[in-house]
């Protein structure tokens, strides 16, 4: 079992350099406490992302982190050009010394894309021919490509990344049929689902990963993403999380509401309550936290659990906390307890 972080760093309502210091201070954290992986959204136009390069921020990440990988997921790329993505990728592997994964995505809300010119109706070919360009990026000195998006002629390729022949790279998963290609490339999933899907999913990558065979990875990763706080007791964590809840639920839906919309799929409750009832939030002490993450990762046959310690206007010293007795206490008793299924 390995434990992750996904990080959106929505609006806290700081200043937005003190909000950056926390964040890194957080990572050192992480980094120090046997994390594997740090991932970061990608949003544009709405304050549920205040890093919207995450390039820029995992490279500061790079010098604050020694053990730590870095992922962002995903890259929306779409809204990217595929060569010069295909340069800042070389050069966050090469800084972070090996420790870049990448996840890649096409985005899930057309507003973003559309702010950034891409038409929502296009995201999909747009997505698919820059996904091939960074394979050809990869693989070749000299780049060739006419497409309907980008054209690039014999264009040299200057760079290559520190893992060879790429990064291990990563797809957000929402149904079973969306981890067909990942698992027959080696791709690591990770999904934000209702807990009574997961296990659907994680049966899907299986069944398709065997039949791939040696294109499969066999150490890939089938992790959920949720929203974790910890603190001594139950109404502890519980006060601390609703606290911050509504600051997050306002920033989530903001961009959505202004026009007149919602995400198709993932829903929030208003409350951190409901979200505990959905099994999207977990709060409590270590034991309850454990207790928890145990029955959705042994139901959902999982191998990574990734946490989202940091959200809305949380005090900085209670996500610090929170983090802390989850690495000591938490991560322990979630470690032993899947030797049952994994």
């Amino acid at each position: 079992m390995k434990f992750g972080i996904f990080d959106q760093v929505d609006c806290a309502g700081r200043p937005l350099n003190v909000q950056y210091a926390q964040r890194l201070e957080l990572a050192e954290l992480y980094d120090r406490s046997g994390f594997h992986c740090y991932h970061q959204s990608e949003h544009h136009a709405t304050p549920l992302n205040m890093a919207p390069s995450q390039s820029v921020f995992l490279a500061a990440m790079t010098q604050r982190t020694k053990r730590l990988r870095l992922c962002p997921l995903v890259y929306l790329l779409p809204v990217h050009h595929p060569m010069r993505l295909a340069e800042e990728i070389c050069m966050l592997d090469h800084l972070s010394n090996g420790r870049l994964e990448v996840g890649i995505g096409r985005g899930a809300s057309p507003h973003e894309l559309e702010c950034l010119g891409m038409p929502a109706e296009h995201a999909a070919e747009a997505y698919a021919e820059a996904y091939e360009i960074l394979q050809k990026y990869f693989t070749c000195d000299t780049l060739d490509h006419t497409g309907r998006f980008w054209t690039l002629r014999d264009t040299p390729v200057t760079m290559k990344p520190l893992q060879q022949p790429q990064p291990p790279m990563w797809y957000a998963a929402a149904t079973p049929d969306s981890v067909v290609w990942p698992a027959r490339h080696g791709v690591h999933v990770i999904c934000g689902g209702p807990v009574d899907k997961v296990r659907s999913i994680s049966d899907r990558y299986r069944a398709e990963a065997a039949q791939a065979g040696a294109a499969a990875r066999p150490d890939a990763l089938i992790g959920v993403w949720r929203f974790v706080v910890v603190a001594e007791t139950d109404a502890a964590a519980q006060q601390i999380a609703q606290k911050a809840w509504p600051r997050f639920h306002d920033s989530f839906y903001k961009l959505w509401r202004r026009h007149g919309t919602e995400p198709a799929r993932l829903k929030l409750a208003p409350d951190y309550a409901g979200m505990i009832a959905s099994g999207h939030g977990v709060a409590g002490s270590p034991e309850t936290v454990a207790g928890a993450l145990v029955r959705q990762a042994r139901d959902g046959q999982l191998n990574y659990l990734v946490g989202q310690f940091m959200f809305g206007d949380m005090p900085h010293d209670d996500a610090m906390r929170s983090v802390g007795l989850f690495a000591r206490d938490v991560m322990p008793a979630v470690r032993e307890a899947s030797r049952g299924w994994l």
